[in-house]
C-alpha cells in the first residue's frame, strides 16, 4: 500500500513514501549515526562553554517561573483564533530552524536554505536534484528539509510542545505550485520512537497570492524514515518535539516556499480523532 492510496490521491508526484513494518532495531543515536564522526569536546571546553551560557539559562529559568504563575491556560484557547507558534519575520526567528539536504551527508546534490524574502518573510528555497552519487551506498536521492529546533527548558532540559487543546495546525504560505510534506515529530524516550514522524501533504497553488492552509491533526499519518507504517495511531499531541517541511517530489529544479507563520487553532466543531480506519487483526499483523 502506498501513501497515494492512504491519502486518496492519484498523483505519483506527491507520493514518494513507501510502507514498511515498524522498526524494532536498536538505534545508535537520534541522528541515525550521522554524527558519529563528529569530534567530542574536551572536559575543559565543556566547562568553559557552560559558564558562558549560565546567564542565559538563568534568564530562561525565570521565564519558566513567570509562565507557570501567569494564570489559567484554559482561557488562552478560543474558537476561531490562531495562536502563532512561529513567526517568520526576523533573523532571530529563522535561527529557530535548521535546514538539511541530501548533499549535507554526501548522499545527493540537492541544496537549500532558509532566509528572509524581499517582503520580510521566511523563504525556504533551494534546488532539488534526484541524481544519485556514484558511491554505491544509496539508491535514491533528492530531498530538502527545514525543521524547528526542539524546545527545551533551562539548563539544557528537553521539553515538549503540548498541543492537546488544539485541533488544527495553520500555515500562511505562498508557494511555487509544488507539493511539500508537513512533518510533526514526536521523539520519545526509547530509541524505537526517535524516528516517529507524522506527515501530511502540503499543497501550494503558485502565483502571487498568499494561501491559508488549515490541516486537522487527525489527518496526519505515522511514518518512520520516510516509510508509512502499517500500524497507525493519532498524534500524541502532548509529546511534539519538532515541526518540519520537506521538499521531495522527485521533480528536479529550483523550488521556493514563502512562509508568514505557523500557528495552531482550536475548532470545537471538529470531532474527528483519527481519519484512517484500522481493523482488528491477530497479534503482529495489522491492516489499514
Amino acid at each position: 500500500m502506498t501513501s497515494c492510496r492512504l491519502l486518496g490521491l492519484s498523483s505519483k508526484r506527491v507520493c514518494p513514501f513507501h510502507t514498511s513494518a515498524a522498526s524494532w532495531f536498536w538505534e545508535r543515536d537520534p541522528k541515525g549515526g550521522y554524527l558519529r564522526d563528529k569530534p567530542k569536546p574536551s572536559r575543559k571546553d565543556l566547562i568553559r562553554d557552560g559558564l558562558k551560557e549560565l546567564k542565559t539559562e538563568i534568564k530562561l529559568w525565570k521565564e519558566e517561573v513567570k509562565e507557570h504563575l501567569r494564570g489559567d491556560p484554559i482561557l488562552a484557547y478560543r474558537r476561531g483564533e490562531i495562536d502563532i507558534q512561529w513567526q517568520f519575520n526576523t533573523p532571530e526567528s529563522l535561527a529557530k530552524w535548521v535546514t538539511t539536504s541530501d548533499s549535507d551527508h554526501n548522499e545527493g546534490h540537492s541544496t537549500c536554505e532558509l532566509k528572509l524574502s524581499q517582503g520580510g518573510k521566511g523563504l525556504f528555497t533551494g534546488d532539488l536534484n534526484t541524481q544519485v552519487p556514484k558511491v554505491g551506498r544509496i539508491k535514491k536521492a533528492g530531498y530538502c528539509n527545514m525543521r524547528s529546533i526542539r524546545p527545551r527548558k533551562s539548563f539544557k532540559r528537553d521539553a515538549y510542545f503540548d498541543w492537546r487543546m488544539y485541533t488544527h495546525i495553520v500555515l500562511r504560505v505562498r508557494g511555487d505550485g509544488r507539493s511539500y510534506m508537513l512533518n510533526i515529530s514526536t521523539m520519545g524516550y526509547y530509541d524505537i520512537m526517535w524516528n516517529d514522524i507524522y506527515s501530511y501533504a502540503l499543497y501550494t497553488r503558485g502565483g502571487p497570492y498568499w494561501q491559508l492552509t488549515k490541516i486537522p491533526f487527525s489527518k496526519f499519518f505515522l511514518t518512520s524514515k520516510g516509510r508509512i507504517q502499517d500500524k497507525q495511531n493519532p498524534i500524541p499531541l502532548d509529546k511534539v518535539t519538532n515541526v518540519g517541511i520537506s521538499c521531495g517530489d522527485k521533480n528536479n529544479g529550483p523550488f521556493w516556499l514563502e512562509i508568514d507563520y505557523i500557528g495552531l487553532e482550536f475548532d470545537p466543531t471538529h470531532t474527528e480523532s483519527f481519519a484512517y480506519e484500522m481493523y482488528t487483526m491477530p497479534k503482529f499483523i495489522v491492516g489499514v
